[in-house]
């Protein structure tokens, strides 16, 4: 009996060392299977995630740039307009402190305004170097069109000196605070004022001719709600003495005159590279309105690029994908199509987790001059 007992005890072991060391190795596979499955997930789901809020900020960009772009020209005369030139250049995306968002740009061919402004290689505000940028220019853009959103159709103005002017209403339906309400008139604003005298009488036959005074003025000051200064040395620099000023308004505007009047919106899209320091790091798309504060758009933009396609007046053709119309001779006043480029980067850029794409998209300029090309003798654009 005592055989048997000790012959079941014998019988009652364990796992050898060599079996629990191949079960051990086998699950930590197993394990170390499972965490790079996972990983792999965790790494794709965050990718997926980067690239659709990279898109998600292009898609923004382009939105608002689209709109903007899409409305350039509207409310200004045919071909633009000639600003005044008695003090100097007139100054693009300049805030009322005195910063220039946009390296060295000024409206070209002698200070003439006209609905979209190319900024070739000027899209980074002090020239800032941005960091994984690829090897390509950076560009700005300037639109500029009336604020139909803001009719001042219900007001009326009047001139008393040369850099004032005082606001008035048309009907009962308004009251001059409604100028100054929110969303109304700002320091730092653009007004397009449009004074059209009755016909003299010196066409041909006698016919009556009218006379048109056309500028652009920068407010300076809301001193009331009926009041508005145009002092001169403006940040923008509109506000000149002489031709094409505003006093050359105030001084056509008599009575019996027809003034027609409207907010510009002369719109900037420009890169930011925050200083070191700031909550804010990454390069970003910016938007500035005539001479206020610039606010940023999206994150994370890292490339901005134009291109035009524009109207060689003289060839009678159409130049396409122009990057720099100004330099080739050509008239911006002449643009039909805006081409942009817009590049977005992941907010995370080490190794494998970063993500660039590019976003790409064209506007028709549809308030841009006209050119027939198919006139018998010449282009003729009006």
């Amino acid at each position: 009996m005592k055989d048997i007992k000790m012959r079941i005890a014998k019988s009652s072991r364990g796992f050898s060392l060599l079996e629990l060391m191949i079960a051990s190795t086998l699950g930590i596979m197993v394990i170390l299977a499972m965490t790079m499955l996972f990983r792999q997930g965790m790494n794709t789901t965050f990718m997926v995630t980067q690239r659709a809020e990279t898109q998600q900020n292009l898609r923004a960009a382009i939105e608002l740039m689209t709109k903007d772009l899409s409305m350039a020209g509207a409310g200004l005369p045919s071909g633009g307009l000639q600003l005044a030139t008695s003090n100097g250049v007139t100054k693009v995306a300049c805030n009322q402190t005195g910063t220039c968002y946009v390296p060295g740009a000024v409206y070209p061919n002698g200070n003439y305004m006209t609905g979209i402004l190319p900024g070739f290689a000027n899209g980074v505000q002090n020239n800032a170097v941005i960091v994984n940028a690829p090897a390509a220019t950076n560009d700005s853009i300037t639109s500029i069109y009336c604020d139909y959103n803001f009719p001042l159709s219900n007001f009326s103005f009047t001139f008393p000196n040369s850099t004032q002017a005082t606001v008035g209403v048309v009907n009962g339906a308004v009251t001059p605070n409604n100028i100054l309400a929110p969303g109304g008139l700002n320091v730092g604003d653009l007004m397009l004022f449009t004074v059209t005298t009755p016909g003299n009488g010196t066409g041909s036959q006698g016919t009556s001719v009218a006379q048109t005074a056309v500028a652009v003025a920068e407010i300076t000051g809301l001193p009331s709600n009926t009041r508005i200064n145009f002092t001169l040395g403006d940040a923008l620099n509109f506000n000149q003495a002489g031709a094409n000023g505003i006093a050359t308004v105030a001084a056509a505007y008599v009575a019996g005159t027809t003034i027609t009047v409207c907010r510009l919106n002369a719109v900037t899209y420009f890169l930011q590279v925050p200083p070191a320091g700031g909550t804010v790091q990454t390069p970003r798309l910016m938007r500035q309105v005539n001479g206020l504060t610039a606010v940023p758009v999206a994150d994370n933009i890292i490339n901005l690029q134009f291109s035009y396609d524009i109207i060689n007046s003289v060839a009678g053709n159409m130049s396409a994908n122009q990057s720099n119309p100004i330099a080739a001779g050509l008239s911006p006043a002449l643009i039909q199509k805006v081409n942009i480029w817009v590049m977005g980067q992941g907010l995370l850029t080490e190794g494998n987790k970063a993500q660039s794409m590019y976003l790409a998209s064209s506007v028709s300029a549809r308030n841009m001059s006209f050119c027939n090309s198919y006139s018998a003798s010449t282009t003729v654009c009006q």
